[in-house]
């Protein structure tokens, strides 16, 4: 039987200068790569609504939208991918991957590598975090971004189309 060779962790958390926890590059990570799988606890959206509906927030989320059914919960059975900050000019982006048998709750959200990432680095990706609601002065405060980066937007929100 042959023997099952594990694949080597790349990345760890850590102290972030960007906010809080963030996930740092262990070794090289090239272009196309897939550094993560997003994990967590699948919820319906009403679930989600309902457990932190009444909540203020507070810019800071574990949530990620997998599709029109289900959001993925990462404050429950979440790994090191929720550390993953935002930021306007990522090196990585988020990619689900559909269930071939369109069994929404099999869906997968993965994080790839957009450039070849060095060791040290940040993996950051863009939120795309979208409301209904007027982008207010007080949402934006809230949504803040802290990247950084010369192209920085100031918000994590996406513009208004």
């Amino acid at each position: 039987m042959p023997k099952k060779t594990r694949k080597i962790k790349k990345i760890e958390a850590r102290l972030s200068p960007i906010h809080g926890n963030g996930v740092f590059a262990t070794d090289l990570i090239r272009k196309g790569e897939r550094v993560v799988r997003y994990k967590g606890t699948l919820r319906t959206h009403d679930e989600v609504d309902e457990e932190y509906g009444d909540d203020d927030e507070d810019g800071h989320t574990f949530l990620f939208t997998l599709n029109d059914d289900y959001v993925i919960d990462a404050n429950v059975g979440g790994n090191v991918a929720r550390w993953i900050n935002h930021s306007c000019e990522p090196n990585c982006e988020s990619e689900v991957e559909e269930d071939a048998k369109d069994r929404r709750h099999k869906d997968k959200v993965y994080i790839l590598a957009l450039r070849d990432i060095k060791p040290g680095e940040e993996l950051t990706y863009n939120y795309g975090i979208t409301l209904d609601e007027p982008h207010t002065a007080k949402l934006k405060k809230l949504w803040a971004c802290r990247c950084g980066s010369k192209t920085c937007t100031g918000t994590m929100l996406q513009p208004k189309r």
